[in-house]
């Protein structure tokens, strides 16, 4: 019998050690529509909820963030502009092709100066303790092999009276929602992946794996087992997006 760890992508079971490859290939395959499949994806909600998340950062000027899972930079782009020329903000991923895109895109918008680029695997943030006043993981946290190892580096890197902010795909609040959520999931997404980018197949990952991630009130608990305090989040569209937020005190 083997005694070999696994864990899951989307349904499937598969050895810890592959997984991060096989996220990394999901995300190669459809990194130069995946702002046009946001779009569609989410009617162009997606803004909204992001818009909530620089909101509740509370970042001002000068200070420092790292913004893991960036993939194009929604948030890095808002966030350099907050900071300013005096602050820095770190635009990370672990998808080399992700983190190529956003920074072209990030150069197209004349963000030069404040922002840094670095290849970051969640579970090991490479900065010191106490260095940023903001981390911040968008639509990544489902991905890590580990979500708590990734929150406690989270925690680690955070400056006393920082914020941690999770923005994630949940769990809708009714049943009815839920069902409606399904359908669209599991028949849409696919269709809409292979007409957009050929790849339907990752699509069908990504419904899979916001089934397995945390629900609201378990990945609030993982944030204080973390170590973060003052633990709270704000569910958008009925549940299906929730901002969690936490604090390093």
């Amino acid at each position: 019998m083997s005694d070999q760890k696994t864990t899951h992508f989307g349904y499937q079971q598969v050895p810890i050690e592959e997984k991060a490859a096989r996220v990394r290939e999901v995300f190669d395959s459809v990194a130069t529509r995946y702002d046009l499949m946001n779009d569609l994806m989410s009617l162009g909600i997606h803004r909204l909820w992001k818009r909530h998340t620089i909101e509740l950062a509370g970042v001002r000027r000068g200070q420092r963030v790292l913004d893991l899972a960036s993939g194009t930079g929604d948030l890095a782009d808002r966030f350099a502009a907050i900071v300013g020329p005096d602050g820095q903000v770190v635009m990370s991923d672990i998808n080399a092709a992700m983190l190529g895109e956003g920074r072209k895109r990030m150069l197209d918008r004349g963000r030069v100066g404040n922002v840094q680029y670095s290849l970051i695997n969640a579970e090991q943030i490479p900065f010191p303790d106490d260095y940023f006043d903001c981390v911040t993981i968008g639509f990544g946290l489902r991905n890590v092999t580990d979500k708590q190892k990734a929150l406690g580096e989270m925690q680690r890197v955070l400056r006393p009276g920082g914020r941690a902010l999770v923005l994630e795909f949940s769990h809708p609040l009714t049943k009815p929602l839920g069902r409606a959520y399904d359908l669209y999931s599991f028949s849409v997404l696919p269709t809409l992946g292979k007409l957009v980018t050929n790849d339907p197949g990752s699509y069908r990952y990504l419904a899979e794996s916001i089934r397995m991630h945390p629900d609201q009130e378990t990945l609030r608990g993982m944030m204080e087992t973390a170590g973060l305090e003052r633990c709270e989040y704000f569910n958008h569209s009925g549940g299906i997006v929730a901002i969690h937020r936490g604090y390093k005190l």
